[in-house]
């Protein structure tokens, strides 16, 4: 609705002279957004001289995100710094025709029919490699999972079929990529602007990263080239072989050279970093609760006996499901949103102004008390059928409304997938660093956590 109230949102206290805020978001992120629900359903702060409205009660969220999600723009400052390098992918592209254009060509790709064509293949990569870990040695366990995660959505996404300097390239190049993202949305942007060694680079990065898209756009067409698939005998070889991606090459109202590495970039950036970061944080509360481990071997017994896990066995395991769901809620994987607000507005009886920043965190939704009572307990029974009624409004983990995360269906596929290869060939596994302490940068990340796996299934 237009803004009729006259009430100025109160001011988050503990602000200073010229960097408002800015000190106490980098030093403590987590406790410091989280105690501002204390100061009502919408708190004022500052990122710099520049205010920010802090969205604390999650119904007003929901407001921003659909009821009034025509006056919130994506924008803010995270987003506005991954556009200068990622361009206009789905993530990132304004509101309007474009957005909505862009979302109905990529919908297709991440139907669950869709996804579970590739979820063998998947399943093949993830096995793979985390069989060949060495056993007992300390791991970097993060590092490991966004590795993984990297792989197994690289042969969702391009097929089973990439040249393997191809996939070896993207996998060298994305970790340094998303550093180099990371530091982007927390430097003040004239920073970022300066020609410095670190900016150079980074936009080197993405530059080949843009020449590495293009030439899997040419291999793809390549491919597709040839006799039709039409009583082609190995028409069904070569859709098994076929990516994701290939859905928008094939498209009947296809997008320019540029948008398609646009929305590659986008989807390879938003796969990795907090699919990767939730298996770590769930392998870290596997080794604190025992019990929830016992639950899941069981479960995963029972629905694939001695065999791998195949794709179809998903659907068997409820508890799975649970478990990553509560690793989700208690850390992440985003910790800040920013909308910009593109008219006066009034929210929750307050009002804010045009052009202002709107911040909701579903971190600090996440660990409201009232919705989730002792949120800094594990407790994967929270999810169990007829618990999550009254706490759904307070998971946001994936967005609400017509900016809803697209990938929510490949990512749960994804989680659950690694997280049962993890669990089927490695009977055991512990910490091996001390207990890891929340960083809140993109994602609610590890500080640090390396883990030994010991009795390799064969």
């Amino acid at each position: 609705m237009s803004a009729s109230a006259t009430s100025v949102a109160p001011a988050a206290p503990g602000g200073l002279p010229l960097i408002g805020h800015g000190l106490r978001l980098a030093r403590n992120p987590l406790p410091f957004i989280t105690s501002l629900r204390a100061h009502g359903g919408v708190v004022r702060i500052r990122m710099g001289t520049a205010p920010a409205y802090v969205v604390t009660d999650p119904a007003l969220t929901r407001e921003v995100l659909v009821t009034d999600a025509a006056h919130y723009a994506k924008g803010g400052r995270i987003i506005d710094a991954l556009r200068v390098f990622f361009g206009d992918g789905l993530a990132t592209v304004s509101d309007g025709d474009a957005h909505l254009r862009h979302r109905r060509l990529m919908q297709p790709m991440f139907s669950k029919a869709h996804i579970a064509g590739r979820g063998d293949a998947m399943i093949g990569q993830v096995r793979s490699m985390v069989g060949a870990w060495p056993e007992g040695q300390g791991r970097d366990v993060c590092e490991d999972m966004n590795r993984i995660t990297l792989a197994a959505f690289l042969t969702a996404l391009f097929g089973a079929d990439l040249p393997a300097d191809l996939e070896r390239e993207f996998t060298s190049l994305m970790p340094e990529i998303m550093k180099g993202t990371i530091r982007q949305t927390l430097l003040p942007t004239w920073v970022t602007r300066l020609p410095l060694p670190a900016n150079r680079a980074h936009a080197g990065r993405v530059a080949r990263l843009r020449a590495l898209v293009d030439r899997v756009i040419d291999h793809r067409t390549e491919r597709a080239g040839g006799p039709s698939a039409a009583g082609c005998p190995h028409a069904t070889a070569r859709e098994r072989r076929a990516g994701l991606f290939d859905t928008l090459l094939t498209a009947e109202d296809p997008l320019s050279r540029q948008q398609l590495q646009d929305e590659a970039i986008t989807l390879l950036t938003g796969a990795i970093e907090t699919t990767g970061t939730t298996l770590a944080w769930t392998l870290y509360e596997l080794t604190r609760h025992p019990e929830i481990t016992r639950r899941l071997r069981e479960e995963l017994a029972a629905a694939c006996g001695d065999r791998p896990l195949r794709h179809r066995d998903l659907e068997h395991l409820p508890y799975g499901r649970q478990v990553l769901q509560e690793a989700i809620r208690k850390y992440g994987p985003a910790w800040l949103v920013t909308r910009t607000a593109t008219r006066d507005m009034d929210l929750g009886g307050y009002s804010v102004p045009r052009g202002a920043d709107v911040v909701w965190s579903p971190y600090l939704h996440q660990h409201d008390p009232d919705a989730f009572p002792d949120p800094e307990v594990f407790d994967p029974d929270r999810w169990t059928p007829g618990n999550g009624a009254s706490t759904r409004g307070s998971f946001l983990a994936f967005g609400d409304g017509r900016r809803k995360c697209i990938g929510e269906n490949f990512a749960w596929a994804e989680l659950h997938i690694i997280l049962a290869t993890v669990l089927q060939t490695w009977p055991r596994f512990e910490l091996t660093s001390r207990p890891p302490r929340p960083q809140a940068v993109v994602t609610v990340r590890p500080d640090r956590m390396s883990m030994a796996f010991h009795g390799r299934s064969t």
